[in-house]
This record gives C-alpha cells, structure tokens and sequence, in this order.
C-alpha cells in the first residue's frame, strides 16, 4: 500500500501514522479540524525525537519519517488513500459517523479499517459503502513498540480485504492474529474480564492496589499489574469495552466492577489524567489508596 489516511489524531492514531511512516508509506493524519491533526503530528515529531536522543535513529531518518505524515483537516484528501483507518475514541455513535463520512470518498479499491477493540465488525460495516472491504484493524498501545495487530473480518468481508489487510500488518513488521467477529475479540476478551476482576478484587477489600498487581506480576509472570496496565490503557477505555462485552453479550459475568465505574465519574482515568489507581505527578506512580 503507499498512502494510507489515519482517522485521529490521540495516542492510538498517532502510533499508527508513526508506525506506517517508518516503514515507508505516505500517511494522512486527520481529526475533527487542522489544529488537532497539527497536534497530533507534533507529537509524533517530539516521539521520533525521543528515538534520536536514545540512538535508535538518525536524525535524518526521524526527519524522513515526518516528512511522510501530512495532517489534513477533512475527508477529501483521501480518495487517494489505499487504505483509511479509523482510531477515533471507542464510542460507536461517533464511528459511524466517521465511517459515514469518509466514506464518500473511498475510492473503488481501496479498504476501510477500524482499529476497534471490541465492537462487532460486522455492525458497523452497515455504516461503509461496501461491507466486502471493511474490516477490523486493532492495533496495540503503544503501537510502535508492540508486536501484535488483530485483524477481524466481519460477515460481509471478503477473503481478498482480509488478505490484503494482513499483508499490510505483516509489512509493518508485525505478528497477525486473526479472530471472528466476536466481541472484544481474542485478547480484549481475555483481558478486560482480568482487568475488570482485578477491580472487584480492589473494591471488596480483598487485597491492595500493590498486593493485586505484584500477585500478577510475579504469580502469572505478567509484566505488569492489571490495575495498573488499567490505568495505561485508560480507565475510561476500559469501561467503555467491558460495557461493549456487558451489553453486546448480555452476560453477567462482565458486569463493569463498581469501582471502576465510580473512577470514571471522578475523572480518574490512569496515566493521561495524572490520576487512576496510582498518583503519576511524582517521579515514580505512588498507589492512590
């Protein structure tokens, strides 16, 4: 693929356009108006920088890939794209209207992609202009670190969509799981119910916010804690897709634990907000009760 549109500008769709401007392909960086666009590609430029200060790359090449990333302020540009991918918030009503939009100009070959982590394919596909090349894309925050993309192809989707797309992850120099449309997919699945569970665990009373993760940690040699991986991938992302699995499934046992509930409602949502279940302002994350 050589031109690829990336729909928002926040930490997962500026890991994306990051991503794909390193391997060499031109992207279209777009949100709900040009400053947030420019805002997003200025963060890229301050994480390329990073990668210069610690060796990792040459300024040049840093240069090279920015080069590559254009912020635009609407749809039309990207009837040229092969591929746009979607990386808005997860909210349905506001991915339709995404799909919606840029679908208007998707030109006759090209693929529409979603980077959902839990939301039905197959539903939202009813809002492209062609369901056969609509698909899921989910990449892994944070996305220029992480190995894993799953691709999720809806009822509609055909087998060419689902192979391009995975060529397309592979080139990007990562490993490609393949689910069926159901929700959360395969790790969200598995994961948000850890997450969420943890969070039980925390409001009971069971055991402490540090006890719950270095059990994790050093029980399940995970890497890090459920509550505080929570907190990274933000407590206001978590709600949203334990609630997807709550209502999409109907079943109980991914009721949103109280707690976390609770945290959204007080703005602590983790890392992004300086407060989740542990205090960021400080050098080292201090836990919050």
């Amino acid at each position: 693929m050589q031109s690829i549109a990336v729909i928002g500008s926040g930490q997962m769709g500026t890991g994306i356009a990051q991503t794909v401007a390193q391997h060499g392909i031109q992207v279209m960086l777009a949100d709900i108006d040009l400053a947030r666009a420019e805002a997003g590609k200025a963060a890229i430029d301050t994480a390329l920088g990073k990668l210069v200060g610690r060796g990792k790359i040459e300024v040049d090449e840093a240069e090279a890939i920015l080069g590559r990333i254009t912020a635009v302020a609407d749809y039309s540009p990207m009837k040229d794209a092969n591929l746009i991918i979607e990386a808005a918030t997860e909210r349905e009503e506001i991915k339709q209207s995404i799909f919606e939009g840029a679908g208007k100009v998707l030109s006759d070959d090209a693929i529409m992609a979603s980077n959902t982590s839990s939301i039905p394919i197959t539903r939202m596909a009813n809002h492209s202009p062609d369901a056969e090349r609509f698909i899921g894309l989910h990449f892994f925050n944070p996305v220029p670190v992480m190995g894993l993309i799953e691709v999720i192809p809806g009822l509609a989707t055909s087998q060419e969509t689902t192979d391009r797309t995975s060529a397309f992850a592979k080139a990007l120099g990562k490993e490609v799981v393949l689910s069926q449309d159901e929700p959360g997919f395969v790790v969200n699945r598995i994961l948000l119910p850890m997450i969420n569970e943890a969070i039980f665990l925390l409001g009971q009373s069971t055991a402490g916010i540090e006890d719950v993760d270095k059990g994790c940690r050093l029980g399940l040699n995970h890497p890090m804690g459920p509550l505080q991986l929570a907190d990274f991938v933000g407590l206001d992302t978590c709600l949203d897709i334990i609630n997807v699995l709550y209502r999409t499934t109907r079943d109980t046992k991914y009721r949103p634990a109280p707690l976390l509930v609770k945290y959204v409602e007080a703005g602590w949502l983790g890392r992004k907000t300086g407060r989740g279940f542990y205090d960021y302002t400080g050098d080292a994350p201090v836990p919050t009760r």
